[in-house]
């Protein structure tokens, strides 16, 4: 039988060779029909220590490796870092649109102004 994996993110690293992970997952009530999200955290183990706070990771279910832990970290799929430059980035961009829509809104009104 296959074992099962999950995507989902760390939320905590404080523990040695071990990762706490969240994973949502979107479900639809049977009787209205409107999605929803739900996450559960599951404690993951990390040999290498190599997982940090908010790295994207695949978790695959393994034997029971202590009271809580029953799941390993296969692969890293993004670093935290590379998150923060893409939120930094985006960042950038909103900033500049509303920097650009707030100029044309002060000529917008200076042009009105001056046809009166």
């Amino acid at each position: 039988m296959p074992k099962k994996t999950m995507i989902g993110v760390v939320v905590s690293d404080k523990m040695d060779k071990t990762v706490v992970v969240r994973v949502e997952k979107i479900k639809i009530h049977p009787k209205f029909k409107k999605h929803y999200k739900i996450h559960k955290k599951y404690k993951a183990h990390d040999e290498k220590n190599e997982c940090k706070k908010g790295d994207l990771v695949i978790i695959q279910e393994t034997r029971p490796l202590s009271k809580e832990k029953r799941w390993r970290v296969v692969k890293i799929l993004s670093k935290q870092e590379l998150l923060e430059e893409k939120a930094s980035d985006e960042q950038d961009i909103e900033k500049e649109e509303k920097k650009s829509t707030e100029e044309k809104t002060q000529k917008d009104k200076e042009e009105d102004k001056k046809e009166e």
